[in-house]
């Protein structure tokens, strides 16, 4: 994308003898933008992001409109069952073509060039999970906590302030908003003050979207958009800077994957003190619209096998827990046996194909470089030995 300029802009739109006051107000608003980040790009009206990212106006204004059809193609995946055998779901929600494409600009052009706080870790250009874990490795105390439904609980109001922050003017703020949320169904979770839309003189009342038994209704981040993630570390750079704020005052170590918030302390701590960590914790989620989910909630004592992200960090380096050693070894013992091989061990692991077992281990392969370098060359050289099906 060619860098923006308010010489060639000037002397285009002079060409094109449009009115000089609307020029200068259009580079009065681009220079509000530049001054945030150079390297953001100017967006004037809804059109202009349309011309920019190929799409159809009206294609777009009928996003911003919430009107029918669906823009997104929802389904569901499984999630692992909860610790009383109940059956759980993830809904993931796919953007349409058009959409996609303009959600992908977004993210590429202007959320990728924002950096959200230091204590974010996931969803960021140069972020590794390594790198995350290895802020609380030789702890004496772990505090694991965890949002539910996070990317549903953060509203179209909070990515319109995510906009405006970014310098961008208050209508083309709200369209995008608008482009980057979904509409989604009205639950309990959605009639707290933080879902509540004031009642004031509204502009334009085609934009203007209603709960089938009256008042006004918001979107939330979809999972499936490309924009979700990085929206979604941006507004939370408030609540990021409150819990960092919280640790520091009680020599705590604080991050945030995603939704997994994680404490650590190095001195002396107590359980009555992680508790209270937890109330503050969970005080400062309540007045950012998030809801904790408690049974995930951990505190791990002295003495205990502490794993943040997956990864063992009771040591001085992030290493791979044992059950992901043991879950590795299992896979090669069977795919090198003769009586066993790699379309008998697919089956019996319930994976459909051996291409999607290989795939699996692949991946895993890759994980564990990233960790333990010398211990996944091992694993690879065993693997590289599979008699893999043509």
């Amino acid at each position: 994308m060619t860098s923006w300029s308010p010489q060639r802009f000037r002397n285009a739109a002079e060409a094109a003898d449009r009115d000089p006051t609307v020029i200068q107000n259009a580079l009065a608003a681009a220079e509000i933008v530049r001054s945030s980040n150079p390297a953001l790009p100017p967006l004037f009206t809804l059109r202009h992001l349309a011309q920019l990212t190929g799409n159809e106006y009206f294609q777009l204004r009928s996003v911003v409109r919430r009107d029918e059809p669906e823009p997104y193609r929802v389904f569901r995946i499984r999630k692992r069952p909860s610790f009383d055998g109940e059956k759980r779901f993830r809904v993931i929600t796919v953007p349409q073509p058009h959409l996609l494409k303009t959600q992908r600009w977004i993210t590429q052009a202007i959320l990728a060039k924002v950096l959200p706080h230091h204590a974010s870790v996931a969803f960021s250009k140069g972020n590794k999970l390594r790198d995350a874990a290895a802020v609380h490795c030789e702890c004496t105390w772990l505090i694991k906590l965890d949002v539910r439904n996070f990317f549903e609980s953060i509203n179209e109001i909070s990515v319109y302030r995510v906009f405006r922050s970014l310098g961008y003017q208050p209508l083309i703020s709200f369209e995008m908003a608008r482009i980057c949320t979904r509409l989604g169904s009205s639950t309990t979770r959605k009639s707290g003050k933080h879902w509540e839309i004031r009642w004031i003189q509204r502009k334009i009342e085609a934009y203007e979207v209603y709960r089938p038994f009256g008042g006004p209704r918001m979107g939330h981040l979809p999972q499936g958009a490309p924009t979700s993630p990085m929206l979604a570390n941006l507004a939370m750079r408030v609540f990021d800077t409150e819990l960092e704020g919280i640790s520091a005052r009680h020599g705590l170590r604080y991050t945030r994957y995603a939704d997994d918030l994680t404490f650590s302390s190095k001195g002396e701590f107590s359980r009555e003190q992680a508790a209270h960590i937890v109330g503050l914790a969970y005080a400062a989620m309540a007045r950012a619209g998030l809801s904790p989910n408690a049974a995930k909630a951990r505190i791990t004592p002295p003495g205990s096998r502490k794993i943040v992200l997956g990864l063992l960090v009771d040591g001085k380096e992030p290493r791979l827990p044992r059950d992901f050693k043991l879950n590795m070894r299992r896979h090669l013992h069977y795919l090198t046996r003769k009586d066993a091989g790699p379309i008998a061990h697919a089956r019996a692991r319930g994976f459909i194909s051996t291409i999607g077992l290989r795939h699996h281990l692949e991946g895993l392969l890759s994980f564990a470089k990233q960790i333990e370098p010398d211990y996944a060359a091992r694993c690879s050289e065993i693997f590289k030995t599979v008699a893999w099906p043509l």
